[in-house]
């Protein structure tokens, strides 16, 4: 059974790669781990901030890969250390958010268990232009 999307539509040419990288999103989502927050700053900034009890910057990496936010987490494992209960999640994650294009990462800052990542959307003048008609 063939399985049905928005992006079926013959107005939306050439977004295949956008429907298989959203259909995975989807599929990322459904982990709460580790939980975190959006938020609009301004405007034109949004800030992503990520619970991380226990995680220092060493631990954590953030790049850009295409249009994706990709955040990784791996704690080193406890040497020496018995727990006779460990309710702290340790394990390693990897948390994805797909960026809309024209928004750009400003920075990010770990404080306190929190991971702030900042994002802008510079402005843009209007872009409109008229096609000739050969």
């Amino acid at each position: 059974m063939a399985r049905q999307t928005g992006f079926n539509s013959p107005f939306l040419l050439g977004f295949e790669d956008l429907e298989a990288m959203v259909d995975k999103m989807t599929r990322a989502a459904s982990d709460g781990y580790p939980p975190y927050n959006v938020e609009q700053i301004s405007d034109t900034t949004l800030r992503i901030t990520i619970a991380l009890a226990g995680f220092t910057r060493d631990d954590v990496t953030v790049t850009m890969e295409g249009q994706q936010l990709v955040v990784a987490g791996k704690m080193p494992s406890p040497e020496g250390r018995v727990f006779l209960y460990q309710g702290i999640a340790a394990r390693q994650f990897i948390r994805r958010f797909l960026i809309a294009e024209g928004l750009d990462v400003d920075g990010a800052e770990m404080a306190d268990g929190l991971l702030h990542i900042d994002l802008v959307r510079p402005d843009v003048p209007d872009t409109r232009r008229t096609i000739p008609i050969g």
